[in-house]
């Protein structure tokens, strides 16, 4: 059995998820850039592959990768034909650079994608993004593409917000039945100044609880997934979540090349830009000896 990645908390090291860019074509209001601040020249293909390849040594044979807008990179499809066999990779992207691309993600090695999209209601998308609206059909033409492809399961990501979502989830659950679709409900951080639209969740999971066919619940960040008459809806819960944080098993890469051991922390970012093979080895091995939970037990 190959070596693992484990930190000083009996984590181990399964999955990478990796910005690729800060850009974006969209400017949602509760955007935290994957916790980065301003940051340089943008990772290459070649550093991910090189990355993916020694990590895949130690058992990580998952890969997320976000952004920013991970599809305003051209060469995204580059990436991906670039990796070491994994398990699974996928995207998180806001869908409206998505249609043209789905069939060739998913024949350069994309095995699904979660696409951010917290209403359907037009007017609500252009207060949320900060955008032109009509990006809002540009959404929906990803997801259906997205399907077409076959990067199933396609995962809703609907960040829950005060005053501007809650009455609808009803009819997002009911965008999702019977699809190959699964509804995540997101809590909202505490990112950018915008904790006043926070809502708790709790009240919706509750309502979910009462009337679920089956529920499952997955170790990982303490989720629960809802099974309602052929609809999957799964909440995200990581605010002050002790048991999110204990149980995380992804090391995140900034968009500039460094090891990010905690989404919430930017004291302790590990550059690896530049370095032999083996000089990345042992800054990865160091990056993940500092990580500890946010959230504590």
């Amino acid at each position: 059995m190959s070596e693992s990645l484990v930190d000083a908390y009996s984590r181990k090291i399964s999955s990478l998820r990796i910005s690729i860019t800060n850009r974006c074509n969209l400017k949602c209001l509760y955007c935290h850039n994957e916790g980065e601040q301003d940051s340089g020249n943008e990772i290459t293909v070649e550093e991910i592959a090189r990355l993916a390849r020694i990590t895949s040594k130690y058992g990580v044979d998952k890969i997320k990768f976000s952004g920013g807008e991970p599809l305003v990179r051209k060469d995204f499809e580059d990436i991906l034909r670039a990796l070491p066999p994994m398990r699974d990779v996928s995207v998180t992207t806001n869908g409206t650079l998505l249609a043209k691309r789905a069939k060739g993600l998913k024949e350069s090695g994309l095995n699904r994608v979660n696409v951010s999209l917290d209403t359907l209601s037009k007017d609500r998308f252009g207060f949320i993004t900060r955008c032109d609206n009509s990006h809002f059909d540009r959404v929906l033409d990803g997801i259906s593409a997205a399907i077409d492809a076959g990067l199933t399961p396609v995962k809703i990501n609907m960040v829950y917000l005060k005053d501007i979502n809650e009455n609808e989830m009803e009819d997002m659950i009911d965008f999702v039945r019977n699809k190959p679709l699964v509804l995540q409900v997101i809590e909202l951080m505490n990112f950018q100044g915008v904790f006043k639209y926070h809502a708790d969740v709790s009240a919706f999971e509750r309502s979910l609880k009462e009337r679920a066919d089956k529920m499952v619940c997955r170790e990982m960040h303490r989720r629960t997934k809802y099974y309602l008459d052929g609809a999957e809806v799964e909440v995200v819960r990581p605010i002050d979540n002790s048991e999110f944080c204990m149980n995380c098993n992804r090391l995140r890469v900034t968009s500039d090349f460094k090891l990010k051991p905690c989404l919430l922390r930017n004291d302790n970012l590990v550059d690896v830009r530049g370095l032999s093979d083996e000089e990345l080895e042992e800054r990865l091995k160091y990056a993940v000896s500092i990580r500890e939970p946010f959230f504590k037990l």
